[in-house]
């Protein structure tokens, strides 16, 4: 059945961003396919994560995780973002790792891990100076002192200590190195304690700083963005990564119009002579944001054309003039650039925002069609 409008994602793309990464880092790759894998589809890109050269996998919540098992994929899933009350039993009894900031948590997941009758493998969170999740350096011994109780109990392993950097994308921030001096510190305390070793994996780097700063590599770095071929640090280039989304619609009407036409909600365009408009069923309810209104630019009938008038819940106008385009053509909101359309990094700058924003908010009335070119 044809549909208004299709995010095809190319999973080709993905494995070969992967397989970058991987001989960039030169270590384990845990890919972040989080929030749908970045809008890109969890599962088979998750699929793909790990045919480019990934170990393991990433995600923020633990249903997210519990999808990935539901789909068939058995690789180490780690789940770092708990709130209180989640399905923690069903998370442990499909070997699903988790992380734990506080003691709270700890001993929630301990008392899971006993009704489970397995032993929750734990990644500790240190919070090194980017005041989000951890705990904060004076509560990590505390922490690590909590975890080795429940390891000598036998309901908890320790497989990770890690933390997350807050300006990796900004090159030469100087909370770069204060945070790996704090997480230098982490680990010290770590192993003082007992609760580090070889078998414990130190992860702190994302893609950003996977591509830049081989000193913040450790055992492990986990790549997100990076892996659906968009720049962490656009300044800095394209890191020769490929963007695997390419967002299209097809048109749902064509007309014409006389000169002095108002365009849409509130006629914030208006026609300067008789033209043919081109109405793409694509609007804010799936992630168009509507401060694209007479910003963004799309490809149709081989030129680009500027939205047309404010973007509204499903559709928004753009303005052909006098060429020529027919009712289901083809118009692509952004892709690789290959052929000439906006990417999604260009949509970004000109929205004054990040490309995770633009491909994340494309949304669930949207089909994903994986496909593989090969790239």
């Amino acid at each position: 059945m044809a549909t208004p409008a299709e995010a095809r994602v190319d999973l080709a793309a993905i494995r070969h961003n992967v397989a970058l990464l991987k001989e960039r880092t030169g270590v384990e790759l845990m890919g972040a396919v989080k929030a749908d894998a970045y809008g890109h589809g969890l599962v088979p890109c998750a699929r793909a994560v790990l045919e480019g050269g990934a170990s393991r996998l990433g995600t923020a919540f633990v249903r997210e995780a519990l999808e990935l098992r539901a789909g068939g994929v058995s690789a180490p899933v780690l789940a770092w973002l708990i709130t209180p009350g989640e399905p923690l039993e069903e998370a442990l009894r499909h070997d699903v790792e988790l992380s734990a900031a506080d003691v709270r948590l700890l001993d929630e997941i301990a008392a899971a891990a006993r009704r489970a009758g397995r032993a929750a493998k734990l990644h500790l969170e240190a919070d090194t100076g980017m005041s989000r999740g951890g705990a904060p350096l004076a509560a990590w011994p505390g922490l690590l002192a909590r975890a080795l109780e429940l390891r000598a109990e036998g309901v908890v392993e320790i497989v990770g200590l890690w933390s997350h950097f807050a300006c990796a994308d900004v090159p030469g921030h100087p909370s770069v190195t204060q945070q790996l001096e704090a997480y230098e510190e982490a680990l010290k305390l770590a192993e003082q304690a007992g609760a580090a070793g070889s078998h414990v994996i130190r992860h702190l780097a994302n893609s950003a700083a996977g591509l830049t700063l081989p000193e913040a590599r450790y055992d492990l770095v986990r790549p997100g963005i990076a892996m659906y071929g968009l720049s962490p640090i656009p300044e800095q280039g394209g890191f020769g990564l490929r963007p695997a989304m390419t967002l299209v619609a097809r048109a749902a009407l064509v007309k014409r119009v006389p000169r002095g036409s108002g365009v849409s909600y509130g006629h914030l365009y208006t026609t300067d002579r008789e033209t043919t408009l081109a109405l793409v069923p694509l609007g804010y309810a799936d992630g168009i944001l509507r401060h694209a209104t007479g910003r963004a630019e799309v490809l149709a009938g081989g030129r680009r054309r500027r939205v047309a008038g404010r973007v509204c819940m499903d559709q928004f106008m753009i303005d052909m003039g006098d060429d020529p385009l027919a009712a289901g053509d083809e118009i692509v909101l952004f892709g690789p650039g290959d052929g000439g359309e906006p990417t999604a990094q260009e949509w970004a700058d000109t929205l004054g925002t990040i490309t995770h924003e633009i491909v994340t908010r494309i949304g669930s009335r949207v089909p994903r069609v994986h496909t593989s070119t090969g790239a």
